[in-house]
């Protein structure tokens, strides 16, 4: 039974709950607008989610760092830098770039991706275990920065040390903006919806 279903409504930001009545109203502890639900938010979570596909793309093929060291410029991606980390005998830190930089963003945009589609399709199949995968793409998302923190510490370093010239090349703005994406795409979306099917199927 989902809160709406008794007359209550609970506030996005606070967690207080109101009665139904009130549901144009704002909270009385904090004045967030109260909403049933999150407003358009399969809409918002669609527009984050396509957005985030398109520039995954440059984020994976422009450089992520250039480097430029004895009138040389050598630029890398972020799977150029994951071979040259297997190649120089470095393949945990290699598997942690891989894992935060390529996996994590992938599995991320599929689990929201996901979640949408079964919410527009009415699904009431396992709504405990989407609830689940919902949580779980929240959490993934703190890891999602790993390799702009790794190009920004390279950078402050080399430049302190004066070794050579390193800068943040065009794919590391496009894979800053992906993850942005997604983190507003999980924050758009409403897991309540997931329960508001299976609670209709149930009556």
């Amino acid at each position: 039974m989902t809160a709406a279903a008794v007359g209550l409504i609970n506030c996005h930001n606070c967690g207080l709950l109101h009665k139904v009545a009130q549901a144009h109203a704002c909270c009385h502890r904090c004045g967030t607008p109260l909403h049933l639900r999150k407003p358009d938010s399969l809409s918002r979570t669609w527009a984050y989610l396509l957005a985030a596909y398109v520039l995954y793309i440059p984020a994976n093929v422009l450089p992520i760092m250039v480097t430029t060291s004895l009138g040389s410029t050598q630029s890398d991606t972020i799977l150029s830098g994951v071979s040259y980390l297997l190649v120089t005998g470095s393949w945990l830190v290699a598997l942690v770039i891989f894992i935060a930089s390529v996996f994590v963003p992938v599995l991320k945009l599929v689990i929201l991706t996901y979640l949408v589609i079964s919410v527009q399709m009415r699904s009431t199949w396992h709504p405990r275990e989407r609830t689940r995968l919902y949580r779980l793409a929240e959490v993934m998302g703190r890891w999602s920065m790993v390799d702009i923190y790794v190009v920004t510490l390279m950078v402050a370093l080399v430049k302190i040390q004066g070794l050579a010239d390193i800068d943040a090349g065009s794919g590391a703005v496009a894979f800053g903006a992906v993850v942005v994406l997604t983190m507003l795409a999980a924050m758009s979306f409403d897991p309540r919806l997931i329960w508001d099917n299976a609670e209709k199927n149930h009556e």
